[in-house]
């Protein structure tokens, strides 16, 4: 246990995909344990699309990134040694371990998580990835029985979530993703009612022949054009719930807002962001509600593990390049 190998930040992608460039292999030492602090061995990394968002320093939401940091990423781990009285080595973990072989972590900035079937989960259906899903529905969407809920981004580690839950809530869900696998996925294994396919379908056309009585609730992953379509279609007292923007990646900057946002003045509705760690305080509570349902079969989910250290940076362009199906994760070899 001497070398750590690391992958530094090493450039802006504003305006563009990203690059090989963009990030830095190096190798330190693995760094002595402080007290106070847990030395962590990293075992599986979690990717969203909200990093790129953090090497852009777009936002403002979490402190701004620094070329030549080691790239931010949650992480699940084993506890190699501990100078923290609530850890013990063998410990399973989960934080903001970066992309590194081990990470050097203070003993606040961690969880336990259960060594069990659903430890990957802890990345994805029971991590930020379905606390995004539940709270953005539930606290923002505000679904009611009957509604009819729409959402972009269907098949991604989010979408797919977001769906369920408001089957759950006695909903109408109708889904919009990318190509005819995930959108049969999301009919036959999650249980969408209706799944548009944006690269093939027309999907303002779609939103009209699917929602005869108009779109309760609109769940957000895209932004851009579907956006757009969707707002044309609103019920009256709509909610709009914008959870990101993935289709802005490519973008300098923010996009320009939609041309069909005066729908929300004639039909009443609202439209509202929001970051899920603003409800961290209930996340125990969430999180015991969606280990139930999954032990119930009424959430099922999808992961998307990679392997391999030097694998890292090419499974976050993953997300981007529309290849995950399911939570996008690897495996550090």
């Amino acid at each position: 246990m001497t070398d750590n190998r690391q992958w530094l930040i090493n450039g802006r992608p504003r305006g563009r995909g990203l690059l090989a460039d963009d990030f830095k292999k190096v190798v330190t030492e693995v760094p002595e344990c402080a007290e106070g602090h847990v030395l962590v061995k990293n075992e599986i990394l979690g990717f969203d699309p909200a990093q790129k968002g953090w090497m852009e320093n777009i936002g403002g939401y979490v402190a701004p990134t620094e070329i030549g940091e080691v790239m931010r990423a949650s992480g699940i781990g084993t506890v190699v040694e501990s100078r923290h009285p609530d850890f013990a080595a063998g410990d399973k973990v989960m934080g903001m371990l970066r992309w590194q072989d081990y990470a050097h972590v203070r003993g606040g900035d961690l969880n336990k998580v259960p060594d069990d079937e659903l430890l990957a989960a802890n990345l994805g259906a029971l991590g930020t990835t379905g606390m995004t899903a539940y709270f953005g529905l539930l606290k923002h969407g505000r679904p009611q029985p009957g509604d009819t809920v729409v959402v972009s981004g269907a098949a991604g580690a989010t979408g797919s979530m977001v769906g369920q839950i408001a089957k759950i809530a006695g909903c109408r869900t109708i889904g919009i993703a990318g190509g005819d696998e995930k959108c049969k996925w999301l009919t036959d294994e999650v249980g969408y009612d209706v799944a548009i396919d944006y690269k093939n379908d027309d999907v303002r056309a779609k939103l009209k022949e699917h929602c005869p009585q108009s779109i309760n609730v609109f769940y957000d992953n895209v932004g851009g054009s579907i956006l757009n379509d969707a707002l044309a279609h609103l019920a009256m007292h709509a909610r709009i719930t914008i959870c990101g923007g993935i289709s802005r990646y490519e973008q300098g900057g923010l996009p320009a807002g939609p041309e069909n946002y005066f729908n929300l003045i004639f039909k009443r509705a609202t439209m509202s962001g929001f970051i899920v760690n603003d409800y961290g305080s209930e996340f125990p509570e969430a999180q015991k509600r969606m280990r139930q349902w999954i032990k119930e079969g009424r959430i099922t989910f999808k992961e998307d593990i990679q392997t391999g250290f030097d694998n890292i940076p090419a499974t976050l362009n993953r997300l981007f390049a529309g290849q995950n199906f399911g939570k996008q994760m690897l495996r550090l070899d």
